[in-house]
Order: C-alpha cells, then sequence, then structure tokens
C-alpha cells in the first residue's frame, strides 16, 4: 500500500486540523463523502490542496516531491496483479489514479492544464494511433497497421518538435535514445535502448553471439574481482547486467519480469528454510552454512514437487 498519507482518511494524524481550519458538520470539507465517479476524487484532490484549510502534507508537495511515490504506486498495481489479489489490485489502481489527480490538480494551480485536459490528450491520442479502430483504416492488415503505428508515431514525434520550437524551447541535439525515459527502471531502461538500438540495425542476429558477449562480460567481472579495483568491478557487473538484458530481450522475456519470477522463488526457499529451522527449534546463529545450503537443495527439490 502506499506510504503516502491517507487522504481519504479524515481522522488521519496528516489531516488533523488545527485551530484556524474550519471542524464544524457545517463546513464543505467535512461534508466530503466517498463516490464512485472521478469528480469525487478530483473534488477531494481540491479540498486537500486548499490553503489554511487543506492538508498541510499535501499542500507541501510538488512534481518532484511527488513522483517518487508515483513510480511506487505504479510498482504495488503491478505486484497485485502478480499476486492474482482482484481486491488489492482495485486499491493500488485507486492509488495510482490519486496520483494522476494529484499531479493534474498541482499544473492546475500552475495554470498549466487540469486533469480534463489529461482525458482528452489521452483519448485523442488513442483515436488518432487506432485509425484501424476508429478511422479509415479499418480493413487493413496486421503487418499494414503496425506499419502505420509507426508512421503515426513518427508524425506526433515531428509535431511535438515543432511545437516546441514555436514556444521557443530549444531540442539540442535529438538522439534516438532520448525517447527512453531515464525514470525507468534500469533493468527496462537496458532493453528499451537495445530495442531503438536495434531498430536501426545495431543489434546481433542470433541469440548464441549474445551468450557469448555475456561469457566475455564474466570473465572481464572475474578480472576486475581479482585485481580489487571496486570501480572496475561496478563497471563490469553493469556491462554484465545489461549483457543479461540482451539474452532476455532476444528471447522474447520480459527481463523485469524475469527477475520478479527470481525474487519469489528465493522468498519461497528461503522460507523454506527458515520454517524448517523453525520446526527444529533452531536458531539462524546456531546454524551453520553447510546446513542452510542442505536446506535450500532440500527447498529447491520440494517446491518443484509441490507446482
Amino acid at each position: 500500500m502506499s506510504h503516502i498519507p491517507h487522504s481519504l482518511d479524515p481522522t488521519a494524524p496528516d489531516h488533523q486540523h488545527d485551530s484556524t481550519t474550519a471542524t464544524s458538520l457545517d463546513a464543505p470539507n467535512a461534508r466530503m463523502q466517498s463516490s464512485r465517479s472521478v469528480d469525487g476524487l478530483i473534488a477531494i484532490m481540491a479540498a486537500l490542496r486548499t490553503p489554511v484549510t487543506g492538508c498541510a502534507w499535501d499542500l507541501a508537495q510538488d512534481f518532484n516531491s511527488i513522483a517518487p511515490y508515483t513510480i511506487e504506486e505504479a510498482y504495488e498495481v503491478v505486484d497485485a496483479i502478480q499476486r492474482d489479489d482482484a481486491e488489492d489490485l482495485c486499491d493500488e489502481l485507486g492509488d495510482l489514479l490519486l496520483q494522476v489527480v494529484f499531479h493534474a490538480r498541482m499544473a492546475e494551480e500552475h495554470g498549466l492544464f487540469s486533469f480534463a485536459d489529461v482525458c482528452e490528450a489521452i483519448t485523442k491520442k488513442m483515436i488518432r494511433r487506432h485509425p484501424h479502430v476508429f478511422g479509415d483504416a479499418q480493413d487493413l492488415p496486421p503487418d499494414q497497421v503496425k506499419a502505420l503505428w509507426g508512421q503515426i508515431k513518427a508524425q506526433e514525434k515531428a509535431d511535438r518538435a515543432a511545437r516546441r520550437a514555436a514556444n521557443g524551447i530549444q531540442e539540442g541535439d535529438v538522439s534516438i535514445l532520448d525517447s527512453v525515459p531515464q525514470a525507468l527502471p534500469a533493468l527496462t531502461r537496458a532493453e528499451k535502448l537495445q530495442k531503438c538500438a536495434g531498430s536501426v540495425g545495431f543489434d546481433w542476429d542470433d541469440v548464441q553471439l549474445v551468450l557469448a558477449k555475456c561469457d566475455e562480460e564474466l570473465a572481464e567481472v572475474r578480472e576486475a574481482v581479482a585485481s580489487g579495483d571496486q570501480v572496475a568491478i561496478k563497471d563490469e557487473i553493469g556491462d554484465l547486467l545489461f549483457v543479461v538484458v540482451n539474452i532476455a530481450r532476444h528471447m522474447t522475456v520480459d527481463p523485469e519480469d524475469a527477475l520478479r519470477q527470481g525474487n519469489k522463488k528465493f522468498i519461497n526457499r528461503f522460507n523454506y528454510i527458515e520454517t524448517v529451522l523453525k520446526l527444529k527449534n533452531k536458531d539462524w546463529t546456531d546454524t551453520s552454512l553447510a546446513e542452510m545450503e542442505a536446506l535450500w537443495v532440500e527447498a529447491k527439490r520440494m517446491l518443484v514437487q509441490q507446482r
């Protein structure tokens, strides 16, 4: 769940009003109720961001301070999906929607745009990018639809550059890799960077070549470790991880998803060891590494059998 103060809970400490704040049942904020419409959420955020009567924490935030929470909430949505927990997914999608409303409210306060503008922009984009559904290209075969999608995105990029130039915003030298957001998780960003480079032909055409490169990078990690040079070790580990992502990409495996699965597998096996030790009334400090390793091997065997 979110670490943001519970904006919808008027009893939360973060939203206790001081003596200058209206607290009677006749106050507009006191009459706020839950709603099945996004308008209710927009109204709540407006109330939280209203000077004097709003929440001090919410009022103190800006785009930069809220951005980490936005990323966190997106991950919690993914976590709920991975756990196949529909109730949590509903809750986490609400938290993520709150982030969108929060950013839109701050933008509106600065005269930049509103939540309605956000809705209009995305609906326009979806209609524009799907002429095979909403336009005159409904009879196109899949390969032509894909080609049309690329043309539409290229036109959007050109329009954006023209719009920014008209507003006096200098683009500078634009690289094909600039389209990959810097704030993405490192594994995901590595994959997208590789895809961008691959789109112009800078790519291996055989996964065996990528595997060979992985062996090469692992050897360089070994050399760096032997040298004891911490800077070199970090650099070579980065190269190795980048190549591992490339292997995943060539095998059409999502590296983030693969690592999440690896994390889950580790947790299950570790928990097995912990459970066995508790049954034996043994503490971690009384267990040798060899015993832990034996239990790890046992966990691998037992958990495979339970599938």
